[in-house]
């Protein structure tokens, strides 16, 4: 990562938030690697790259299935975290000690068709996870996706 700042500068990410509705309750869709490990889908922008373009391409390239075209729509920004340095903890907020942060990861809310099938990428499940479990749980899911239902909480839901 110092390699890729001296040469590129900060580094931005982008994460979609895809949300699900079972049971009448909003799930987050989430990629599962192994047994603990569980992440958003999104990938790091290039240098001169719109964010939104880009997590659409993102999406396509990771949940897209060969032939098909799913239209993302990408609305809100949700979310932004900061790592103000080398290490792995990010923060909501950048500390006022930092000037040159080292990424700015950015999370935006995905709204799905009615129907829509995936391609899950190898050695990944696609779990859903209710937001009342990832309420609080960043033992089980990491402090950005423990937050998620905090960041969501300003949307109203309706159930059709």
């Amino acid at each position: 990562m110092r390699e890729e700042y001296s040469t590129y500068g900060m580094r931005r990410t982008v994460e979609g938030v895809l949300l699900v509705h079972e049971h009448n309750l909003p799930h987050v869709l989430l990629l599962q690697l192994g047994t603990s490990f569980f992440k958003l889908p999104g990938c790091e922008v290039k240098p001169g790259e719109d964010e939104v373009e880009c997590l659409k391409a993102c999406l396509s390239e990771t949940l897209g299935r060969v032939g098909d075209t799913i239209n993302w729509c990408v609305d809100e920004l949700v979310g932004n975290w900061w790592r103000p340095n080398y290490e792995p903890p990010q923060y909501p907020y950048v500390p006022p000690h930092v000037t040159k942060p080292k990424e700015h990861r950015r999370l935006f809310l995905v709204r799905l068709p009615e129907r829509s099938m995936f391609a899950v990428p190898r050695n990944y499940k696609l779990v859903a996870a209710p937001l009342f479990e990832l309420y609080d749980n960043s033992n089980g899911y990491g402090p950005v996706i423990s937050t998620l239902p905090q960041n969501l909480s300003r949307f109203s839901y309706v159930y059709a």
